[in-house]
This record gives structure tokens, C-alpha cells and sequence, in this order.
């Protein structure tokens, strides 16, 4: 029994592990999509491209790691990320779109930045992790 437990804590720490390398290879192509424009390419539209193209190709890598990660928890971390990326979701389509109205009704006198809902939705996640973390363990 403990071969098959330790072969778990194995799966589940190279799922970890290639989560991550994915998680961070996206947000790299990120910040050069973000910042390359500006400082690298002076706004050339074809290497803006590519770099949008490869950080949308790496993101779809990212998200099948992500799903690797969560199919190969236990059935309680399973159900613990789950729940959190549910109501995560729910935070960001019911925050990000009344944040939105704001801006549209002109409530709030700046432009609603799709960055603050990745920040509501991933502290939210967060959050509910740690909450349920302590719920259940």
C-alpha cells in the first residue's frame, strides 16, 4: 500500500511541477505580449502577433496541465479545487460584469480593466482554497 501512495505523492508532485513550468511559460509570453510592443518592437503588428499567438497556444498548454493536476488529486482535493474555481468563476462573471456596468454608466470616472476581475477571481480562489482547506482537513 505504500508504493501505491507514494506513486500518487509522485504523480501528484510531477503534475505540480508541470503545472507550474506551464503557469509560468504563459505568464512570460504574457508580459512579452504586454511589454514587447513598447520596448522590444516598436509596435511592429506581425511580431505583436506572434507573440499574442504563443501566449494563446501556451495558455491552451497551460489549461490541459491544469486539468492533468485537478484529475489527478484525491477525490477531497478534487472537490476543494472545484469549488473554489466555481465560485472563482461565478466572482468574475457577476464581479467583472457589474464592474463593467460601472464603467458603461460612467459610475466610476475610470475604464474597467480586465486585470482587476484576474485579481478578484484569483484571490477568490485563493481564498476559498484556504477555507476549505480548513473545512475539510
Amino acid at each position: 500500500m505504500k508504493t501505491n501512495s507514494n506513486d500518487f505523492k509522485s504523480q501528484t508532485l510531477k503534475n505540480t511541477r508541470k503545472l507550474g513550468l506551464w503557469t509560468a511559460a504563459w505568464v512570460i509570453t504574457m508580459a512579452l505580449a504586454s511589454f514587447g510592443p513598447k520596448f522590444l518592437w516598436d509596435n511592429n503588428p506581425v511580431l505583436s502577433s506572434a507573440a499574442i499567438i504563443l501566449n494563446l497556444i501556451l495558455g491552451v498548454f497551460m489549461i490541459m496541465a491544469n486539468r492533468t493536476y485537478i484529475n489527478g488529486l484525491d477525490e477531497l482535493q478534487r472537490k476543494i479545487h472545484l469549488d473554489a474555481m466555481a465560485i472563482s468563476l461565478g466572482a468574475g462573471v457577476v464581479g467583472g460584469l457589474s464592474y463593467s456596468l460601472l464603467d458603461t454608466t460612467n459610475v466610476i470616472p475610470w475604464d474597467a480593466e480586465i486585470s482587476f476581475v484576474v485579481i478578484l477571481m484569483s484571490l477568490v480562489y485563493l481564498v476559498t482554497v484556504a477555507i476549505n482547506q480548513k473545512r475539510y482537513l
